[in-house]
């Protein structure tokens, strides 16, 4: 049994990208602590796997196969939760490109999913906790690349930055109903997002962002994961409009 401030029985919560990485992680962690998960991804088989695992261990899961920056797809998926106390709104891809190559259809294409999705997700996260008048919990995934200029992220890190924002503008909209709001902001963490190149420059970009890190490694998701399981639960009841930084002292602003 978790310590009881973070345990999950008897509620719900609402995962985005709980497919594969960070999302099915978190999913993952959430109903070990005694949630019901609703997971949500555009991929099908990774999304059914998720459910697998969850419900092999001896928890309660549920699919939405969906597209976040289709708000009717998830409107419909969110009314369907009997009740709403967490949403974990992890869904993001990665586009990389110089400033002076970027395109317009790149910096949209990753607004859509990386901004919007998480927008959309939370308004409907917000009006169901308001509509059933209880509290609740709120996590973005926002990135280290808040916190740096890397070459390439210009997207990334715009899109990443605006959800810092989104964050910490609904966290004072909601709080006064009892609804906290927060964002994580990874480090490097290895899952199938940083996992797009090839295997020998793979290797080389997980030396080089261990040796950054004064714990001298790169992230697991499930590092990542406890993180979301703090923010969802009463462990951390006074915290809100805050950004986590689970990324081994990479980064370590003010």
């Amino acid at each position: 049994m978790p310590v009881k401030a973070y345990d999950l029985t008897g509620r719900t919560a609402f995962v985005t990208g709980a497919a594969a990485g960070i999302g099915r992680a978190s999913a993952v962690l959430l109903a070990e602590a005694g949630a019901t998960v609703h997971c949500a991804d555009r991929d099908a088989q990774g999304l059914h796997a998720t459910a697998t695992l969850i419900k092999d261990a001896g928890g309660t899961a549920h699919t939405h196969h969906l597209d976040v920056t289709d708000r009717e797809q998830l409107h419909q998926a969110v009314a369907s939760c009997e009740r709403l106390d967490v949403m974990a709104a992890i869904a993001g891809i990665m586009h990389s490109s110089p400033v002076l190559e970027t395109q317009d259809e790149d910096l949209d294409r990753v607004l859509n999913v990386n901004f919007k999705g998480v927008l959309h997700s939370c308004q409907e996260a917000a009006r169901a906790m308001l509509a059933g008048q209880r509290p609740g919990s709120i996590i973005t995934m926002a990135s280290g690349a808040i916190d740096s200029g890397r070459p390439g992220l210009l997207c990334y890190g715009a899109a990443k930055a605006a959800v810092v924002q989104l964050t910490k503008t609904l966290a004072s909209e909601v709080g006064q109903h009892g609804i906290r709001v927060n964002a994580v902001a990874p480090g490097w963490t290895r899952t199938p997002m940083t996992e797009r190149h090839e295997a020998a420059e793979q290797a080389r970009t997980e030396a080089l962002m261990a040796r950054l890190s004064p714990l001298g490694r790169v992230g697991e998701p499930r590092d990542v994961a406890h993180t979301v399981l703090y923010l969802a639960s009463d462990a951390s009841a006074f915290m809100t409009g805050q950004i986590l930084r689970p990324n081994g002292g990479v980064a370590m602003p003010w």
